[in-house]
């Protein structure tokens, strides 16, 4: 059985940093890209990062170019969202996914993680 879990949200004031983690399980990480994406109270839930499966390209979500940064550690089958500069529109749920293109369109993702919060205050 295939599981995501993401870890590592919280509460931090505007400007703080923190760092997600998406663990896979059931799989190899390896042998796919993995995603994250994000979705704020009443909203749609939209594309933030991407990695391909060797870690050797990422994409980035115009917002979030800059801040934040997408990396794996394929041995450890985890893949991480550092985020800094973080702003009260950051606040968001945010879900991990994995597939086999490193792509912005969240139906191409197969597996998804529960989410974990973010929340930044002002």
């Amino acid at each position: 059985q295939v599981q995501l879990v993401e870890s590592g949200g919280g509460l931090v004031q505007a400007g703080g940093s923190l760092r997600l983690s998406c663990a896979a399980s059931g799989r190899s990480f390896s042998s796919y890209a993995v995603a994250w994406f994000r979705q704020g109270p009443g909203k749609e839930r939209n594309f933030v990062a991407t990695i391909t499966k060797w870690g050797d390209s990422t994409n980035y979500a115009e917002a979030v170019k800059g801040p934040f940064t997408i990396s794996r550690d394929n041995a450890l089958n985890t893949v991480y969202l550092q985020m800094n500069s973080l702003k009260p529109e950051d606040t968001a749920v945010y879900y991990c996914a994995d597939g086999i293109v490193a792509t912005t369109k969240r139906h191409l993702y197969t597996y998804w993680g529960q989410g974990t919060q973010v929340t930044v205050s002002s």
